[in-house]
């Protein structure tokens, strides 16, 4: 597995962590020990770095319980990241976060679901604020109580960035970016290139799809992806599957999957890719894609084959 450096932080990650939000049962049924055995998986596989967030999971905080769980006995071992902002938005009784007694509180809920004492990478989970002054205030007050270590936002905002950036206060940014998203490219990833922010890329496999494994006929009921059956919506997952089949045709005999993380962790802004996993084949399968990023020809195929 390569090894990245975190921005700033002087810490070093897995090129592949795991996401932990297919886990909690929004992306379709997984059972406790299917969880568990997936997160196990991806840290046999030399995975160090779980995301989470305490609104992951069916309830809240499952996703975060479970983690908890399956890091029992290896924690030192491991990069902790999880969100807050989120809670309880799902159900219409999110909480304002107008006071940082609301994110202290949030982060006092991560840490016992956790079973842990200290959260390594906190990120503020909603991604288009002017103003982040209430999470940055938390996020200070729990540094200095020693409940965090590094705090960042999980936004493709430059803006949000920057204002959550403010004294140079942003040491993370979680964003999505992948074959089918490349607009990170442009502005983002150098912004925080230049600033030493070390990068978490969500959605490398944009949902499943550039992993290449729907079709044109492919019908979902998870709760995440179900409106993608009709519609707009619809529409434009078509044009996304026929964006992969024009780059698949590239990389015959190869794993598109493995293909499609490759490229996201080739980028030098990049920390690491947080691919979900429900299965510990998966999350297997995921981890050995960390062996190497693509060379110069692969990468020129693959903006040949996006136009």
């Amino acid at each position: 597995m390569l090894q990245r450096p975190l921005g700033r932080t002087g810490l070093s990650t897995s090129a592949i962590g795991l996401g932990t939000w297919n886990i909690g049962g929004q992306w379709g049924a997984v059972s406790d020990e299917q969880a568990i055995a997936t997160i196990d998986a991806a840290i046999d596989a030399g995975v160090n770095l779980l995301d989470t967030a305490d609104a992951y999971g069916e309830p809240c905080g499952r996703s975060e319980e479970l983690v908890g769980r399956a890091i029992k006995g290896k924690r030192d071992r491991l990069i902790i990241a999880t969100k807050v902002g989120n809670f309880g938005r799902r159900q219409g009784v999110a909480l304002s976060y107008e006071s940082p007694l609301h994110v202290e509180l949030c982060c006092d809920a991560s840490l016992r679901r956790m079973r842990i004492d200290i959260i390594d990478f906190y990120q503020c989970h909603i991604g288009n604020l002017a103003d982040y002054s209430v999470f940055l205030e938390a996020f200070e007050s729990l540094r200095k109580k020693g409940k965090i270590r590094f705090g960042g936002v999980s936004t493709n905002s430059l803006e949000a960035v920057k204002a959550f950036d403010r004294d140079g206060k942003c040491q993370i940014v979680q964003l999505d970016y992948s074959l089918l998203n490349r607009a990170p490219e442009k502005e983002l990833l150098p912004y925080c290139m230049e600033q030493q922010i070390a990068v978490l890329v969500r959605g490398p496999l944009a949902q499943g799809v550039a992993a290449g494994k729907f079709s044109r006929e492919s019908v979902f009921d998870d709760s995440v992806r179900k409106s993608w059956n009709d519609g707009p919506a619809h529409e434009n997952l078509l044009k996304r599957i026929d964006t992969i089949d024009r780059i698949k045709s590239h990389f015959p005999g190869r794993n598109m999957a493995e293909v499609a993380l490759q490229f996201v962790i080739s980028h030098p802004a990049i920390s690491a890719a947080i691919p979900g996993a429900k299965s510990p084949e998966q999350a297997r399968a995921n981890a050995a894609a960390g062996s190497a990023a693509l060379h110069a020809a692969e990468l020129k195929l693959i903006v040949g084959a996006s136009l």
